[in-house]
């Protein structure tokens, strides 16, 4: 397993020190051919396992081309670029268990939710509605994740093992919350793949602060490539 690790770790340094300033389009042509979609699944899996999160486009079984990389690539950044133009969307591109080229867009639960609660707020309901029809709806060729998260805070008048545990039920709800909105504006239902809570798992800033503990506090939608988007890249008629 050590020598595994070296070995992608170091494979993926030199495809990064490679891919520095490159877009999806450019980087899908990187890693769309067979050995850098065996890297994306191995470093997916050490991710997966070391940092408590969770694998996307996991399910694909469809082999993925060079040329079809480019071409999903391409796909990814328009709707990075669409999803950035949604109001209190954090947008960036990411990798899924593929090696292909993925959007994650995150909404803080300040926005989406008040303190320890999983009704969506008015403000919440607006974003998502524009996120739905103008990327989702837009681009229904495009699988979704969605995972729900919580900063570490304990509830009142419980064990710790409750507490955590309630925290999760409280991201799941969250999560869940989000998907039922989604589908209510029209996103398709087989595009949604998993609606996750993860509770106070994989945080992504310090707990310790206020600060912090607002940023962990977290609704994430992951948009990569469903097997029938790879299937057109393959042909070349993906758009």
């Amino acid at each position: 397993m050590k020598n595994s690790k070296f070995l992608v770790l170091s494979m993926a340094g030199l495809m990064l020190m490679a891919g520095c300033g490159m877009n999806n389009t450019t980087g899908g042509g990187l890693i769309g051919g067979g050995a850098g979609a065996g890297l994306g699944a191995l470093v997916g899996n050490l991710i997966g396992k070391n940092a408590g999160g969770t694998l996307i486009g996991a399910g694909i079984g469809a082999a993925v081309g060079t040329g079809a990389g480019v071409l999903i690539g391409k796909k990814m950044d328009k709707m990075k670029a669409q999803a950035e133009a949604v109001q209190n969307a954090q947008v960036e591109a990411v990798t899924d268990q593929n090696g292909l080229a993925a959007v994650k867009v995150t909404f803080d639960s300040g926005i989406l939710f008040t303190s320890g609660k999983s009704t969506l707020s008015a403000t919440a309901m607006s974003n998502l509605k524009d996120f739905t029809n103008n990327v989702l709806k837009a681009n229904p060729d495009a699988d979704v994740a969605i995972q729900g998260y919580t900063d570490n805070s304990p509830f009142k008048g419980v064990s710790a093992e409750e507490s955590v545990q309630k925290n999760i039920t409280l991201s799941q709800n969250r999560a869940d919350a989000v998907k039922s909105f989604i589908l209510s504006e029209g996103a398709g239902a087989s595009q949604i793949k998993s609606s996750i809570g993860y509770g106070e798992n994989n945080p992504v800033a310090d707990n310790s602060t206020k600060e912090g503990k607002a940023q962990n506090r977290r609704v994430e939608i992951y948009l990569y490539a469903s097997e029938a988007m790879i299937n057109a890249a393959n042909e070349g008629t993906l758009q």
